[in-house]
């Protein structure tokens, strides 16, 4: 593999929107959608009211990339190599005994294999890698804590109402329909959830497409909720700044199921058209579809028979690793962590919070943690140590996300901000053979060896 990557090389500059294009504020958001999800619970499944209150404390145990297993309420955090590394039951911290107990001598986590070459979910795990999941983690931990305060067996029957709970509020219509406590609460006051994109976020967009690239939108969510977050972020002209936008994408799916694939639609008042279309043959506003047959309108677009794509994402199942594994894309991770876990905010993004009232550290926000910083009870997001058997040796071990970003992503950066205006730059890519290797930050994401941590 090369040791520089230039997003000038790239024919196709392609973005998710959700924490990617669009930051949203984290704390606030968080609190959000843990309501949302524990007030369904409460209300329509007869949960103890209690899980509706909350210290700022208690939101240390919120933590990305943790894995609930369903068969015995346990959620996991796992090395690159399948083995945990800490685990709880409910909330509760698992002795290392307990570990043992429950996965042997050598922790071995018995569905790794499949979480790790597919990405699949399951009915017998969970894996929470995006910040819409996030809260659910930190719920699903609570239900299992309640669930033996009331002396009730733990299995995976709780996650059906778990998973009721996430439909009722994530629902396409659900926008629409103000069904649910989320997107009604985001339609109320979207300043108080979503951070507007910087001046040099939407220059450097405009600059791409001016030089003759191909931009892509390419988000899950559904038009009508793309269209809100657009205009507060970008403007009221956003559709100027991309060539093709594709909501309700379906990701992974979007990239996975072939020859199986879903058609693309077209939308009449963010109503989908029953009928699919066969191809796509020209730029616009779709929802649904699928890789190939974007594919082939980029290589009519660009008059290339390859067109190179690179896509930025946030997400590991619905991004990176189908978009690299499928779409042979080259990948930009956004982790947030990064910024999290020490590494300096980039001027664009500091200039532009200042900008922006920092509604997150108002009163009720002291004291609790940002679901993107490290965590006491789960450590970095990035490695963790092991102690060597029965001895007091410790090593560090990456973490099975940060091994993940090394595998495939192309490069992995905090934010957007911190590449705009670099379009036509060239990056090192992290590796021990690179003199720059090490220079970017002294925290320990050099682990992530020959992957992108940007420096400029």
């Amino acid at each position: 593999m090369s040791e520089y990557f230039s997003l000038s090389d790239c024919d196709v500059i392609g973005f998710d929107l959700d924490h990617t294009l669009c930051r949203y504020h984290l704390k606030e958001t968080s609190r959000l959608i843990y309501e949302s999800f524990a007030r369904y619970l409460v209300e329509h499944k007869g949960y103890d009211k209690d899980l509706l209150n909350l210290t700022p404390a208690t939101w240390d145990f919120c933590f990305k990339g943790l894995v609930v297993d369903l068969e015995d309420g346990n959620l996991v955090k796992l090395a690159e190599d399948g083995t945990v590394l800490r685990a709880t039951h409910g909330t509760n911290d698992l002795s290392t005994e307990e570990i043992i107990k429950h996965y042997g001598p050598k922790r071995e986590w018995k569905h790794f294999n499949s979480l790790n070459t597919s990405f699949t979910r399951s009915a017998k795990y969970y894996f929470y890698d995006n910040y819409f999941d996030l809260p659910g983690a930190f719920l699903c931990g609570r239900v299992v804590d309640m669930l033996h305060k009331r002396g009730n067996e733990v299995n995976s029957d709780f996650w059906k109402d778990m998973m009721a709970a996430i439909d009722h509020n994530y629902n396409t219509s659900a926008f629409k329909d103000d069904a649910g406590t989320y997107f009604p609460s985001v339609k109320r006051d979207p300043g108080r959830y979503l951070q507007p994109c910087s001046d040099s976020v939407k220059t450097w967009l405009r600059s791409m497409k001016n030089a003759g690239k191909v931009l892509l939108l390419i988000t899950s969510s559904h038009s009508d909720y793309c269209r809100l977050i657009c205009e507060h972020i970008l403007g009221k002209d956003f559709e100027e700044l991309f060539d093709i936008i594709i909501t309700n994408a379906l990701k992974p799916g979007f990239f996975s199921l072939v020859p199986q694939q879903r058609p693309f639609r077209t939308l009449v008042n963010d109503v989908e058209e029953s009928q699919g279309l066969p191809s796509l043959d020209k730029p616009g506003w779709y929802s649904q579809g699928n890789w190939p047959h974007l594919h082939e309108l980029l290589k009519t677009m660009t008059g290339k028979p390859e067109p190179k794509v690179v896509y930025f994402g946030d997400s590991m199942r619905s991004d990176m690793f189908p978009a690299s594994s499928f779409g042979k894309w080259e990948t930009v991770m956004i982790v947030e962590e990064m910024e999290g876990e020490g590494v300096p905010k980039s001027d664009a993004a500091m200039s532009n919070e200042a900008q922006v009232e920092p509604l997150e550290k108002r009163g009720k926000f002291e004291g609790m943690k940002s679901p993107s910083s490290a965590s006491n009870q789960w450590g970095s997001y990035f490695v963790d140590v092991r102690k060597s058997g029965g001895g007091d040796e410790e090593s560090q071990k990456l973490t099975w996300c940060c091994h993940c970003i090394h595998k495939y992503s192309t490069m992995a950066i905090p934010s957007v901000e911190h590449i705009a205006g670099m379009w036509n730059f060239f990056f090192y890519l992290n590796s021990p053979d690179n003199p720059f290797a090490n220079t970017v930050t002294e925290l320990q994401l050099a682990l992530l060896e020959d992957k992108g941590v940007l420096f400029a």
